[in-house]
């Protein structure tokens, strides 16, 4: 099974986080953001991961490395400039060419999830779908569109964003489709399958399934700290092995006796906490100083940022090498 997963997007809204590293390949906990879409999909048989990159791509090839991740190979496509998220399948799957398998997964790469991938490939086979859309349920659905659906999984009704904070089912990002479903996506133009592609497949194929698991879009520093604790809480399955329940300290990090760290807290590689320093409900990336008697809280500190002795940080996001006077 071949998967294409969309990684183009420049992450805006996690800036300053992003300015100098794509969000696939932000680091989470202890290892690149897209580093769990990769095993969650080799863990459903998936054997090739086809990337459809447009921002950044050397730091994802640089995340993630040349060949294979967790036993399934990597390939990486370039798109010359944004198509949307149709047009980056459109694009990916001409790369391939007869490569390209009758039956394939689409899939958004800015989701944490554990949802049953397998159950969604059956339903698809079973009804003998052109596109099958993974949905989740959600109690807020004011940020995210909402599908219908009739008795037997048939995609009646496509609902936009309607800012009120009703429960629903909404498209998770994740879709089983067809090689004829290409047809409907013209070559070289920018399309949305979302909004362009799948409202033409009303009636024509088209299935949705309800997923119940975990999922999570990590688009918002808020978001971002509370797929951190999921993953260290084990509300979410991953690899993640944590230091501790809630906490996960990287090699060479050094805490000083009297510093505070957690009860929930990331402590990237080569960090250096001070004594007397506090650091709860945050994130510090790679090589980090947080001078003595400092406190750290609700924050994300991104790679080689230091905070000066005494300085209070409280829900911040600190951009990289950047220095926090005492």
């Amino acid at each position: 099974m071949q998967a294409i997963v969309l990684v183009g997007g420049e992450g805006t809204r996690l800036r300053p986080l992003t300015e100098a590293v794509p969000k696939p390949a932000l680091p989470l906990v202890d290892r690149p953001f897209l580093a769990y879409m990769v095993e969650w999909l080799a863990g459903h048989g998936v054997s090739e991961v086809v990337l459809a990159c447009g921002f950044m791509p050397d730091a994802l090839r640089g995340a993630l490395g040349e060949d294979e991740w967790a036993g399934t190979r990597i390939r990486y496509v370039v798109e010359p400039q944004p198509r949307g998220t149709a047009g980056a399948i459109r694009f990916a799957a001409d790369q391939l060419g007869d490569e390209l398998e009758s039956r394939f997964l689409a899939l958004n790469g800015d989701v944490l999830t554990d949802l049953d991938l397998g159950a969604l490939l059956a339903a698809h086979a079973r009804q003998g779908a052109r596109a099958t859309l993974g949905l989740h349920p959600v109690e807020d659905s004011s940020a995210y569109g909402l599908v219908s659906t009739g008795e037997s999984g048939t995609v009646l009704e496509f609902l936009e964003k309607t800012g009120e904070p009703v429960p629903g089912e909404i498209n998770a990002g994740m879709y089983v489709l067809e090689r004829s479903v290409l047809e409907l996506i013209p070559a070289g133009e920018e399309i949305s399958i979302e909004r362009d592609v799948f409202p033409r497949l009303v009636g024509d194929g088209l299935f949705g399934l309800r997923l119940d698991g975990y999922w999570m879009d990590i688009g918002t520093p808020e978001r971002y700290l509370q797929a951190s604790w999921d993953i260290l809480e084990g509300r979410v399955e991953t690899r993640v092995m944590p230091t501790a329940p809630g906490l996960w300290v990287g090699t060479g990090a050094q805490v000083a006796e009297g510093a505070t760290v957690g009860p929930r807290a990331v402590v990237g590689p080569g960090c250096r906490v001070g004594a007397g320093a506090e650091v709860r409900d945050s994130v510090l990336l790679e090589s980090c100083t947080v001078g003595g008697g400092a406190s750290v809280r609700g924050s994300i500190l991104s790679r080689g940022v230091e905070v000066g002795a005494g300085a209070q940080l409280d829900s911040a996001v600190v951009g990289r090498d950047e220095r926090v006077p005492s």
